[in-house]
């Protein structure tokens, strides 16, 4: 990769990506494989969101390739008494080998990049998910092979999820729509950018207040939840606002015969999915889950693997 960071999906090429496939693939089939890969290198995990998957997927990665990965909860640091990150960017760069961070303010993690000397993964801000976005991908590619041509349709809140999918389609080559209720559509700054992503890979970026319109035809229907980490305090609100937008059996009827279920997790089942679509035969969301350790372990891999210190 040339790219010595993975802040978003839209600043890696098409080869990136499907240089960071090829090698989950690899890793995937042939762990043992890659069991010293990163011996002796370190990652510094910077937590302000909690998290299940992204902890246990990145430190089981370090973990796997033979490194060593430190969970780092901004109250165990100086960022949560207020210590500027450019001097927390500094200073962890001089310990370790990489950064992957989990915050609220995508800031934080642009900051981190500008002013630390080490690779930075964005394990989630408010305004990407690009981890979650490529193994998304990953995972449709696994199931149904060749993308070029395919559709994706995401239906629900246009937050940091449908962002990074977004930015990803255009990048393996698929058609891309996302349907949200009205006042609830991506940022328009995020949807210009993958606008003229989609149009560099003649494909269609679509943003649609119509279930209908996006899950027609589509190959991957995917969802999340309403109120995502930090909006807790406007779960009733949108739960009105989102109600009928649930990715039900009738909804997942109208896409593509074949199609199959993404959802990033957790999910509210009875929310923004029906348990019998979220647990039903077209659901991969385990493998999705999975895959999310096999593409941050190419990601590490191709970021700080060999890569020499400069200070």
């Amino acid at each position: 990769m040339k790219n010595k960071h993975l802040i978003s999906i839209h600043d890696l090429s098409a080869a990136e990506v499907a240089e960071i496939f090829d090698v989950a693939s690899k890793m995937k089939k042939s762990p043992a494989k890659y069991a010293t890969a990163l011996k002796g290198k370190t990652l510094g995990m910077i937590f302000e969101k909690s998290s299940t998957r992204t902890r246990v997927s990145f430190e089981v990665g370090m973990f796997q390739l033979g490194g060593h990965a430190l969970f780092l909860s901004a109250r165990d640091i100086q960022l949560g008494r207020g210590e500027p990150i450019s001097d927390t960017a500094q200073v962890l760069s001089r310990y370790v080998d990489g950064i992957m961070a989990r915050t609220f303010a995508h800031k934080t993690v642009t900051d981190l990049a500008e002013y630390g000397s080490v690779p930075v993964i964005n394990g989630l801000t408010d305004l990407l998910h690009p981890c979650q976005g490529l193994t998304d991908y990953f995972t449709a590619f696994e199931h149904l092979g060749r993308l070029k041509g395919r559709k994706l349709a995401y239906i629900g809140d246009g937050n940091n999820m449908a962002h990074s999918l977004m930015y990803g389609g255009a990048k393996v080559g698929m058609h891309v729509a996302i349907a949200t209720p009205k006042g609830y559509e991506p940022n328009p700054e995020v949807v210009e950018l993958a606008k003229a992503d989609h149009a560099k890979a003649k494909t269609t970026l679509t943003i649609t207040n119509s279930i209908e319109e996006a899950v027609a035809g589509a190959d991957v229907v995917e969802t999340d939840v309403w109120a995502s980490m930090g909006q807790e305090g406007e779960q009733e609100k949108r739960v009105k606002d989102f109600a009928g937008w649930q990715v039900d059996a009738a909804v997942m009827k109208k896409a593509k015969k074949g199609a199959i279920f993404m959802h990033c997790l957790p999910a509210h089942r009875g929310e923004e999915v029906a348990a019998a679509v979220c647990d039903g035969p077209q659901s991969v969301i385990y493998d999705e889950a999975e895959n999310r350790l096999h593409v941050q372990k190419a990601v590490m891999y191709l970021l700080m693997g060999g890569r020499k210190r400069k200070h």
